[in-house]
Order: C-alpha cells, then sequence, then structure tokens
C-alpha cells in the first residue's frame, strides 16, 4: 500500500487500488509501476508543459469543459501542438477511467509536455514528435480531520508573481515558487502558505484559493496574481446566483485577521475551512466536531456542490 503524506492541505486517504492502477501514457494503458516517459522529455526538462487536476463524482468530471478551456489556452501560450481534439482527449480520459472501473471519490492529473526533446535544451525548435500526454486517477478522498480542525496558514515571503514576469494564469508545469512557499509554510508548522502580491496584497495560497467572510460579504483576491481556478470561479459563481455578495478586490492581512471566516478552494477538496492564520485564530468555531467551517461557508459548500452537479459530464 502507498504511504500516506504526513501533513499539509492536500492531505489524503491512502488507498492500495491506486498501486496497480492503469495509468494512460501518449494513448497506452499501462499500469501504474510500468508508466514512464523519457529522460528527455520536455516536461523533466524544464517544467515546459500544461496540466489539470480533475474531480469524478459519480461518473462524472466536474466542471470539464471549464478545464479543457484551461489546458487549451496554456498550451496555445506555449505555443504546444496537444495534437488532439477536445473530444479525443475527453475519450481518453474515460476511457482510463473506464479501464479502473472508477466512478466516485477520484481525482485525476492530466498532464501535457511539449513533448521529447533531441538534446535537453531549452529551444522548442529541438523538440522531436508529439506532446506528451499523460493521465493518472487515482482513488483519492481528502482526511476528514483537515475539515474537522481546520487549515493552519502562514504567510510566507515569497511573493506571486504578476503577468509581467510569469503569468500565474498559466498553470505551467514549473511551480517552485509554489514549492518554496509550501517549504516555508511547511517548515513554520503550517498546512499551507498564504502568498501575497508584490504590493502586499493578498493573492492566494500556495497549492489553493483563499477566500475571507467579512459583513456577509465574500471576498477574494483580484486574480491577477493567481491561477484562475476553476472551483474559484465556481464558488463565485454559486454565491453571486443565490444573492451572496461576493467580491473580487484588494485586500490586506488586516482584512483577513478580523475576518468572520475564512476557507479555501481548490480541486482536491473542494471547501476547506481555515482556523488559523498566522496564529490568530478567524472566527468563531461552530459545535459540530466534524466540520470548523462557519455558517457562511457551510452554506457555500452546499450551492457549490449544487453547481457542480450541474456541470459535470460524462461520456459524450
Amino acid at each position: 500500500m502507498s504511504p500516506e503524506p504526513s501533513a499539509g492541505s492536500q492531505e489524503y486517504i491512502g488507498d492500495p487500488r491506486n498501486d496497480d492502477a492503469y495509468i494512460c501514457v501518449n494513448g497506452d494503458l499501462v499500469r501504474r509501476p510500468d508508466a514512464k516517459i523519457s529522460v528527455f522529455d520536455s516536461g523533466f526538462v524544464l517544467g515546459d508543459g500544461v496540466w489539470e487536476g480533475l474531480r469524478l463524482h459519480d461518473g462524472r468530471v466536474a466542471f470539464l469543459d471549464r478545464h479543457l478551456d484551461r489546458l487549451w489556452a496554456g498550451a496555445k501560450m506555449l505555443r504546444i501542438d496537444i495534437g488532439l481534439t477536445r473530444t479525443q482527449l475527453a475519450a481518453r480520459l474515460f476511457d482510463v477511467l473506464e479501464a479502473n472501473d472508477m466512478r466516485d471519490g477520484v481525482h485525476v492529473r492530466l498532464m501535457v509536455t511539449r513533448g521529447v526533446k533531441r538534446s535537453p535544451y531549452q529551444d522548442p525548435r529541438l523538440t522531436i514528435g508529439a506532446a506528451t500526454i499523460v493521465i493518472i486517477p487515482e482513488w483519492k478522498q481528502p482526511k476528514p480531520e483537515m475539515r474537522a480542525r481546520g487549515m493552519d496558514l502562514f504567510t510566507v515571503h515569497i511573493r506571486r508573481t504578476g503577468p509581467a514576469e510569469q503569468d500565474q494564469k498559466l498553470n505551467s508545469h514549473s511551480k517552485l515558487n509554489c514549492v518554496l512557499a509550501c517549504i516555508q509554510a511547511m517548515e513554520a508548522g503550517a498546512d499551507e502558505g498564504l502568498m501575497l502580491d508584490d504590493r502586499g496584497f493578498v493573492a492566494t495560497c500556495n497549492s489553493t484559493h483563499f477566500f475571507i467572510v467579512r459583513g456577509g460579504e465574500l471576498w477574494t483576491s483580484t486574480g491577477g496574481y493567481c491561477l484562475g481556478g476553476i472551483t474559484r470561479e465556481a464558488v463565485l459563481r454559486a454565491a453571486r446566483r443565490a444573492g451572496i455578495p461576493a467580491y473580487e478586490k484588494d485586500f490586506s492581512l488586516f482584512d483577513v485577521y478580523s475576518a468572520e471566516e475564512a476557507f479555501c478552494t481548490g480541486t482536491f477538496a473542494g471547501m476547506t475551512p481555515v482556523r488559523k492564520v498566522d496564529g490568530r485564530m478567524i472566527g468563531e468555531r461552530g459545535e459540530d466536531p466534524a466540520d470548523a467551517s462557519g455558517p457562511m461557508t457551510r452554506r457555500l459548500r452546499a450551492l457549490y456542490r449544487a453547481l457542480e452537479a450541474e456541470e459535470s459530464k460524462g461520456r459524450a
């Protein structure tokens, strides 16, 4: 059985079925121990590629069209020819899910790199052959302890870059600034790092998006310094559809520390409450020992799940 991670916001319940699950490598279904790519692959050599994290519920992939939109936009920015139509790539996705008899509680990492290099240099003209496309599905559920106690965040000194440096809307394989932020948060004993932009306003976390609740309003960053999160955007849409004031705006740690509630969003865990930022407790804990979420977070989670059910997609 694969070892479980020991800490952090990505903690999950280990599942022995993953040890021998099928992985899709360039259209071929191979068992996990045999899934391999070249050491000359652009993703390995340079982090030159784009990827998506997907969630399978009841045989349907949540927000699949929006994920494919983001994947194709990232590939276009990097001038990577995916080499498949959206329909063909979706078919590969459902092929590997069906080969594993996966229906629910599954997280998928879909990765596209520029392909194999003739030599390990950065110039795209040294690429030979087609793009490398790997799909890794795993039975993976978040540990309930994280929702029960809430996340502990630490504001790191690593800043999120703006579009003038590396546009954070690009979901590239290169995540070194996020990794460095995660390391600093880890060494501070926190679950995840809260990252600021170059002006000192709250941007995002190292692997999730960050929201606060103040005066019955939902706040998140402007989005100029963070990935265009699919779950982030869905929570905003769900809130606005229900008449909840939801804003993308600049705000600082001053606003965070005195917030009524805070939570993080991501494809893997959905919405996870935040109980502490830089040692400061956020809001009042409710009576449910299994969920540290505040009342607005619980309401938003139900609204988000309803939208997710509406916009999930099975095999065409």
